[in-house]
């Protein structure tokens, strides 16, 4: 089984190389989480997927945010949001369960620097995040948790720790939410099976970042103590980020491969 994490940034404009990037690799893909849809759940290409094989839950919003899980095994048990009205005005978080997993796709609030609402806004969400956890599920339990998480973990995850510090993803207290997550009970899969590797998620539009590699790693997938013996390979492709038409996202999709 493979599953993926990707921030597609609109749905709708990447849905060309989505779908030319699935036949590239074969079909391979079991599991689609997408994040940043920019659209309502009616303008998602449901059809363009189902007839790939995959049945696609989607938590939309007109212009911003926005979770999809697609699968190609049945998806059961659709939770869409924290189950709470006012964090979910911003639709970032959609669960489901597939084969007797948990899969939990987030898109985490770009933030601010401190002293901003909207860095404010990151800390609670992240907080009430972690608060969903805890009152609906346990450590011991089969649980992914993926996406875009807006948070650079370590300086070794942006090519540049000095001139990107003070940043929004390299903040302290942005690090510290991101870690209390991981205390929570979860396991970073890419820096447990290579702890010396360097490798970006995301890199900026602006001046052909991705050509120097100039990114940052943002885009987790994490996974409960119990799945960790089943994940045989965490890689970033990308092929989908390396195109010129159609224009790609600014993030490249991870994946993970499960024995």
């Amino acid at each position: 089984m493979k599953i993926c994490t990707f921030n597609v940034n609109s749905i709708r404009v990447r849905k060309d190389l989505i779908l030319e990037w699935l036949k590239h690799r074969n079909g391979d893909i079991d599991i689609l989480c997408f994040q940043e849809l920019k659209a309502i759940d009616s303008l998602f290409p449901y059809e363009d997927f189902e007839k790939m094989g995959f049945q696609c839950e989607v938590f939309g919003q007109k212009a911003y945010n926005g979770v999809a899980i697609c699968s190609k095994s049945p998806l059961e048990d659709v939770q869409k949001g924290l189950g709470d009205a006012v964090w979910d005005e911003q639709k970032r978080f959609i669960a489901a369960t597939i084969d007797g997993i948990r899969f939990i796709n987030i898109y985490a609030p770009h933030g601010d620097l401190q002293g901003k609402e909207k860095f404010d806004y990151k800390q609670g969400w992240y907080k009430e995040l972690i608060s969903v956890l805890d009152n609906n599920h346990s450590p011991n339990d089969p649980i992914f948790i993926v996406g875009d998480f807006n948070v650079a973990r370590e300086d070794r995850d942006v090519y540049d720790p000095e001139a990107l510090k003070g940043g929004i993803g390299t903040l302290p207290e942005e690090r510290e939410k991101f870690e209390s997550l991981l205390q929570w009970g979860l396991i970073e899969t890419f820096r447990y099976k290579y702890p010396d590797k360097t490798q970006f998620t995301w890199w900026d539009y602006i001046g052909g970042a991705i050509w120097r590699d100039q990114g940052m790693r943002i885009d987790y997938i994490l996974c409960t103590e119990s799945l960790l013996r089943t994940v045989d390979a965490v890689d970033v492709d990308l092929w989908p980020r390396r195109r010129r038409e159609p224009k790609p996202s600014d993030h490249a999709p991870l994946i993970a491969t499960l024995s």
